[in-house]
């Protein structure tokens, strides 16, 4: 085979799609007879110079392949069969990759650079292959530029791969100072400067050391600005893209550069290609994020000792950054409102001057409403747009109170320019601006309603009325009409103005999706979603109307069921419009088992809509299956113990949904349906329980799984146990041991960042669930001394997370309400464990003290059960 590899290599590309599925097939057998031959083979191929450019550089991708992929488990897998191969064959491959960096192919080169990366993430963790970053480091000196910009290619792909601990200071410093002296103006090469910069940019996080260093921070600095002016457009986007990265990880570091900075940002924006104009507005995004996350963290109060104070740099910029953003809004594209991906300067902007109306409030409005009332009624149509995208987005930030007068004033005219504008751009934000006033200024949290009984018929129908314009407005109206929906959701008033358009407006909705362009601009999408929203928001006196809209539904459900013979194009658009049907139904059926009036009349149609639900499962697609489980899941929760009916049809799918490793989300969201079903049917689950158990123990045991699942899976146990009680029983022995090593294992996690706690909290939240769950299954039974061997890993578990102050406050509710149900059930018994462990007495009186009402509550009732337990 090796003689012959490149041969195949290239049968591989070949447009003839039987030679390259044969070839691909050799290549696959290949691989799994004998990996390492493979792999020099592959090598071997890369670093041959008189090879041809096609077959080095498919040899070089599946090596990489070969050593990393998306899915954890098999990423796991790769890396354990490279660390078995032997060192002799593993050093050969590595000089071959190292040789190819001096190749005359960039694309030889290129590739080898991102293999040599993912092979030093796997060995560098492993303390092996300590040379590779000396020696890399020495090839910078080489005199050909090409070896350089291959090299520096590769230390940025490596400080992507590695992690920075990885990597000694001394390291770190060397690589910092290669890089940087490649980016330097005197570096005669574009194409070196260019690899440095892009380096650079992956080497920022290794930097922590560095950016403390004055000295240091400021050759940094000064060469990323030079680098900014370079005549070169791609080292100028890239010197940008690592500001943009600074502004985030080293806010705090930034004052003394603030101003130049702004210099030269504002020069891009004005003159500069887009691609550079896009990241000097980007930096300013960037800014804002970090600025509106220190003030919302800190609720804008600062004392001497936060962490990160907050410098108001947008504050002090806005009198220049304001007007620099105001004039990229004039920087449209004619059709951009028809390209779904369309990323330009004008909508840069707009996104940035929000994200600055979120980061100083009512400052802004007095610096944008000239450029409005200037623009608003001008003949071209992109000073018109641009008026109404700069007011749609200042209406976020600013208090209600600040904005009503002008929205009052502003509506009006609004309305008619979505009627009577002969610009379709115009229409578009209009609509969108439209949505955005509904979205932040109007509700039951606003003072003064801008809607009200003598304008919401004029806004209803100048909303239906668009929503028969072109696809991309009508989508903006459907979206507008959502968010007026969602503000009368907590409305207490027993008539919202909406009431009276009920109908009107179902019916609008309901024509839009049978539009023929429909699957334009999430047209279709966006029409549903308004409708549920509109039901869901909807009062006892339009319940008929939502029950008429039952059998409407289901009728287009059933007709897409029915439909033959379709193209894989056209199965796909059926499985989305599948998906949507059954979106619209669980709200229907959510909003009609709320009272039992409503609920009695709409359970005539359940056995024909779970009908409907289980024809769907038939039906190949992930999205289609989430959307059916969970409306299957709000119809259990409606039907209560009848839905047992239906359990020996629907098992079969509920069991294919459990074992969906590929498709996660689908596996998560049948495990929360199960929780929905054992509340239906309670004792009456018992028949299918051993199934299900088993297969939510293979799920917890399969590192195939995605992570995520784990934690509903834990608190699914609780729902199981709380529907069949002592029938528990037989399961305690798997589920025991399961729960206290992910117990043991979620309890320490210290210096974890933040992404690992909040998955921490999840899972430590799952496991209390399913405790509360057992403890109260088994209240009041004889068979409640099963639980008794293992009240002290409980009881050290809830210490240790005490211990430990990292819960958030969903835990920590959930944790004092543990503590509760285990005195509760084993009363007496665990009298003397309670009162040893520090939860009982110093996280008892924490949560008893909290501000959280919920806490407090769960604290003052696990109180009494613990005095109640230890006076037994």
């Amino acid at each position: 085979m090796a003689m012959e590899v490149t041969q195949v290599l290239l049968n591989a590309q070949a447009v003839d799609g039987t030679v390259r599925k044969q070839a691909e097939e050799s290549l696959k057998q290949f691989q799994e007879q004998n990996l390492q031959s493979f792999l020099l083979s592959l090598s071997g191929e890369l670093a041959s110079e008189d090879k041809p450019v096609d077959s080095r550089k498919l040899a070089g991708l599946i090596l990489k392949n070969a050593l990393d992929a998306r899915e954890q488990h098999r990423k796991f897998e790769l890396v354990q069969r490279w660390l078995a191969l032997d060192a002799a064959s593993k050093t050969q491959i590595k000089t071959c990759l190292l040789s190819t960096l001096s190749s005359h192919v960039l694309d030889a080169r290129s590739t080898a650079s991102q293999v040599i990366a993912k092979v030093a993430g796997i060995e560098l963790p492993h303390k092996q292959w300590p040379e590779l970053i000396g020696t890399l480091l020495s090839n910078i000196h080489q005199l050909p530029p090409h070896v350089k910009q291959a090299t520096l290619e590769t230390l940025g792909y490596l400080c992507e791969e590695v992690s920075s601990d990885m990597v000694d200071q001394d390291q770190v410093n060397k690589i910092l100072t290669a890089v940087v002296q490649g980016m330097n103006s005197s570096e005669g090469s574009n194409d070196v400067r260019l690899a440095a910069t892009r380096a650079l940019y992956n080497a920022l996080g290794f930097a922590q050391a560095n950016f403390t260093n004055d000295m240091e921070r400021d050759y940094i600095m000064r060469v990323v600005c030079e680098a900014t002016l370079s005549p070169d457009v791609k080292i100028r986007q890239a010197a940008y893209e690592c500001l943009v990265s600074i502004s985030s990880t080293y806010y705090e570091k930034l004052a003394p550069y603030i101003q130049d900075i702004f210099n030269i940002t504002a020069k891009a924006v004005k003159g500069d290609d887009e691609p550079v104009a896009l990241q000097a507005i980007e930096f300013w995004s960037s800014i804002c994020d970090e600025e509106i996350d220190i003030l919302e963290e800190y609720g804008g109060e600062f004392s001497g000792d936060s962490d990160v104070p907050c410098f108001y740099f947008i504050k002090q910029a806005l009198p220049v950054l304001v007007p620099m953003l105001l004039e990229t809004l004039l920087k449209q594209e004619e059709d951009q409102d028809q390209d779904e991906g369309c990323w330009n300067l004008a909508m840069a902007g707009g996104t940035c001057l929000g994200l600055v109306a979120r980061t100083v409030g009512d400052d802004i409005v007095p610096l944008v409403m000239p450029f409005i009332e200037e623009n608003i009624t001008k003949p071209d149509w992109r000073q018109r747009e641009a008026a109404t995208y700069a007011f749609g987005s200042i209406l976020e930030g600013p208090s209600p109170n600040n904005l009503t007068s002008i929205v009052n004033v502003a509506l009006n005219f609004m309305l008619t320019a979505l009627m009577k504008d002969p610009n379709n751009h115009v229409k578009d934000t209009t609509a969108w601006t439209l949505g955005r006033i509904f979205e932040f200024l109007h509700g039951s949290t606003v003072e003064t309603p801008i809607i009200t009984h003598s304008n919401c018929q004029q806004i209803i129908t100048v909303l239906l009325q668009s929503m028969k314009d072109a696809p991309n407005v009508a989508e903006k109206a459907c979206g507008a009409l959502y968010f007026l929906a969602q503000g009368y959701d907590d409305a207490n008033s027993s008539s919202p103005p909406l009431t009276p358009f009920f109908q009107d407006i179902v019916q609008a909705l309901l024509n839009v999706t049978h539009r023929e362009d429909a699957g334009e601009s999430r047209l279709r999408t966006s029409a549903y979603e308004s409708l549920n929203e509109v039901v869901r928001c909807s009062t006892d006196e339009t319940a008929p109307m939502v029950m008429q809209l039952v059998p409407v539904i289901m009728l287009e459900l059933h007709q897409t069921l029915e439909a033959q013979k379709l193209s894989s194009d056209e199965r796909e658009k059926q499985a989305e419009l599948q998906g949507l049907l059954c979106g619209c139904l669980q709200v229907i059926i959510q909003k009609l088992s709320a009272s039992e009036p409503t609920k009695y009349v709409f359970m005539q149609y359940a056995d024909q809509m779970m009908g409907l639900f289980l024809r769907v499962f038939a039906c190949r697609n992930a999205t289609v299956h989430e959307e059916a489980m969970l409306a299957i899941g709000a119809l259990a929760y409606a039907t209560g113990p009848d839905f047992a009916k239906y359990m020996s049809e629907f098992y079969k799918y509920l069991e294919m949904g459990l074992q969906n490793f590929e498709e996660y989300q689908v596996c998560a969201i049948t495990v929360g349906v199960v929780g929905d079903i054992c509340r239906a049917l309670e004792e009456k689950v018992l028949p299918y329980c051993d199934g299900i158990m088993t297969q939510l123990l293979k799920d917890l045991s399969s590192n195939q799984l995605h992570r995520s699942v784990k934690p509903p899976i834990f608190s699914c146990f609780g729902d199981i146990a709380l529907a069949i009680g002592e029938n528990f029983e037989k399961y305690l022995i798997y589920a025991m041991p399961m729960l206290q090593g992910a117990a043991d294992l979620s309890a320490h996690v210290s210096g974890a960042d933040d992404e690992i706690m909040e998955y921490t909290n999840l899972l430590r939240n799952g496991i209390l669930e399913a405790y509360s769950g057992i403890f109260q299954g088994f209240k009041n039974s004889p068979k409640t001394q099963l639980l008794m061997p293992y009240a002290p890993h409980i009881l050290q578990f809830l210490d240790s997370l005490y211990v430990e102050k990292d819960m958030d406050d969903v835990v920590s509710k959930t944790a004092i309400g543990v503590l509760g149900d285990l005195a509760d059930t084993l009363g007496g018994n665990a009298g003397p464990l309670i009162q040893q462990s520090v939860s009982s007495r110093d996280f008892l009186n924490e949560c008893l003290a909290s501000d959280d009402q919920l806490i407090k509550e769960s604290a003052e009732w696990a109180k009494l059960t613990i005095s109640r337990a230890i006076s037994a």
